[in-house]
């Protein structure tokens, strides 16, 4: 049986402009943390969702200085960010209750980073099965639930 797979918000993604400014440094500057899906900021780093998520609750942790590489990070910045990466494999295990979780940096475009100029440590949920056919057939994932159902439920865990 043919289902079709409802994932709308990747179009925008693929046909979108692309930003010239940094998108981290951007949504820095605004003051509208929901539509930007900013869940936390602090003093030297914040958590922001991942708009075009691998899995649902796809969460991302930057410095708030522009800087590309985790060897530039002063140290205050380093650990900030591992602070939040902990507090946000905390909600995600309170919320989400993945099996495991796929953690890490992508530096440099090589290395599959699409924001190389602003260095962001990735937090992915991982269920068991959740990878299936999409990505080896047609280069795709499909992300089962809606960025706004997301951001509200991990919301109240920052």
């Amino acid at each position: 049986m043919n289902r079709p797979i409802w994932a709308p918000w990747r179009i925008n993604y693929i046909l979108g402009e692309k930003e010239e400014a940094c998108l981290f440094c951007r949504v820095l500057e605004e003051d509208h943390d929901v539509e930007n899906l900013v869940l936390h900021r602090g003093r030297t780093a914040f958590i922001i969702m991942n708009l075009y998520p691998y899995n649902p609750g796809h969460l991302m942790v930057a410095p708030n200085r522009h800087v590309s590489e985790l060897e530039l990070l002063q140290p205050d910045e380093a650990h900030e960010i591992m602070d939040l990466t902990q507090k946000c494999i905390t909600a995600l295990k309170n919320t989400m209750h993945p099996d495991a979780l796929n953690t890490g940096f992508n530096q440099g475009e090589i290395a599959g980073s699409s924001i190389k100029e602003h260095l962001h440590f990735h937090i992915v949920p991982r269920w068991q099965g959740d990878n299936n056919f999409m990505p080896v057939l047609a280069d795709m994932r499909v992300v089962p639930q809606a960025l706004d159902d997301t951001y509200k439920m991990l919301s109240p865990e920052f």
